[in-house]
């Protein structure tokens, strides 16, 4: 019999050891989204129970949320009643730069307002009829942040609708309601998109917004760290739906989200299908990935993304230039740039227009309780540009469908062909080279007037 050596069998007991372990790791308690392919009943959710505990059910699209075991997923998606099971994805959405922004003491229009044929430089000087007035646009973000009437015009804010939904995740239970804390947000990443939309006040000076005029649903569906869940999104989309079914039958309603992830979750698609159907249009930022492709829900056909530009002309007047810095009539597209974390569109995905993203002005605070104001630079300060545009249209067409307004943008958005420019890296410099493919613009930079006058 030939001898085993005692290194020997210590490493065979180590590995015997070790499968137990092993066997544990893999056996982990995930969340998942489910998409049924029939209506939710009674004894489906009573047999669903026999594979997980189920945490939220949304039946306006046949869907729910559920935590099992890992291992379990492959026979829950063996089901017959169900059409797609997934764990549940996160998202996020936050700025790549942010640096503080002087005190504006003119009430002046922006840099990226003008760029999108909004207003022209000067105070007061818009330069399309349209205002937003009877449109309702719902911001899925962080919510507000406790000092929003500093900001906003009560007015300009639906408090009758503003929501928070919470948990998602799985282990983190069931998605909730959570009262109130739609306007308790720290994060501030919410309070800047919704300044780009309907502009803010400046320490007691007006500044412009894409649509001032339009009516803002805050809906908060990312925690204080500006992340969350599929499934909550899933369930601030579908709650906007029946808004649109319900109370705002009557008016266009318009989705803004500035966030994102890696893949697209099940749920999330269903909830975008349906509100789309029922005459949501939704607005999304492409993701701040740069070559490693766009983020979802932005990639995904039907929902209108945006990409984020700069212009070449940031930072030449100092701190300044951000309100003194006039864009030239009509658009030069060799003034303008893709930055290099735009997220650019790979294969099956779907990248459409392009906005301003670079350096944008507005309310953000750092210190609690203490107003400020700042520059941030990322696609999600792009899309709110491209919402609050949708939001002139559907203004002038109540009947505008999401096809049409992302066929409009595109047909009249100025070409942005690959290239690079040089720009300066901040307020001191340095000078940059920033490159791009023609995989990073889309159909190119939004026109604003360009894209009203497509509508009779």
């Amino acid at each position: 019999m030939k001898k085993v050596s005692i290194f020997a069998i210590i490493l065979i007991v180590l590995c015997m050891l070790s499968i137990p372990a092993l066997a544990e790791s893999n056996n982990s308690t995930i969340g998942v989204n489910v998409l049924l392919n029939t209506e939710i009943t009674d004894e489906i959710l009573s047999d669903l129970e026999a594979h997980g505990n189920v945490l939220d059910v949304i039946y306006e699209i046949n869907a729910l949320t559920m935590k099992l075991n890992s291992q379990d997923l492959d026979n829950l998606r063996n089901l017959p009643y169900v059409d797609v099971a997934n764990p549940d994805a996160q998202r996020k959405g936050a700025p790549i730069d942010t640096v503080q922004a002087d005190s504006m003491i003119d009430g002046l229009s922006t840099w990226n307002l003008d760029a999108i044929n909004v207003t022209d430089v000067g105070f007061d000087n818009r330069t399309v009829t349209q205002d937003g007035s009877g449109v309702y646009i719902a911001v899925l973000d962080t919510g507000l942040l406790k000092s929003w009437r500093q900001y906003f015009p009560d007015e300009r804010i639906a408090e009758e609708y503003a929501i928070c939904f919470g948990g998602g995740g799985g282990e983190k239970g069931t998605v909730s309601q959570q009262p109130n804390k739609w306007e308790r947000d720290v994060n501030s990443h919410g309070t800047h998109v919704t300044s780009t939309i309907i502009g803010y006040s400046l320490d007691g000076v007006p500044v412009n917004g894409v649509a001032p005029n339009v009516t803002i649903i805050p809906v908060k569906v990312l925690n204080q760290n500006g992340s969350g869940w599929s499934s909550v999104i899933a369930r601030g989309i579908s709650y906007i739906t029946e808004l649109k079914k319900g109370p705002l039958a009557d008016y266009p309603v318009v989705i803004n989200m500035s966030l994102g992830g890696p893949v697209l979750d099940a749920i999330e698609k269903a909830a975008i299908d349906e509100a789309i159907e029922a005459g949501v249009i939704i607005v999304a930022s492409a993701g701040n990935e740069g070559l490693a492709g766009m983020g979802y829900p932005g990639a995904y056909e039907p929902v209108i993304s945006v990409a984020a530009s700069g212009h070449t002309d940031e930072w030449a007047n100092g701190r300044t230039w951000w309100y003194t810095t006039d864009v030239a009539e009509p658009i030069n597209p060799s003034d303008f740039y893709i930055t290099d974390f735009s997220s650019r569109e790979l294969s099956g995905q779907s990248l459409d227009v392009a906005a301003p993203g670079s350096w944008i002005v507005g309310a953000y605070q750092v210190n609690n309780g203490q107003l400020g104001y700042y520059f941030l630079g990322g696609t999600s300060m792009a899309s709110p540009h491209v919402a609050g545009v949708v939001a002139l249209m559907a203004q002038k067409d109540p009947s505008l469908t999401a096809p049409m307004a992302e066929l409009y943008l595109e047909y009249t958005a100025v070409p942005l062909s690959a290239g690079s420019r040089t720009i300066l890296a901040g307020p001191s410099g340095p000078e940059v080279v920033v490159a791009w493919d023609d995989n990073a613009t889309g159909a190119g930079l939004v026109d604003a007037q360009a894209a009203l006058s497509m509508i009779p």
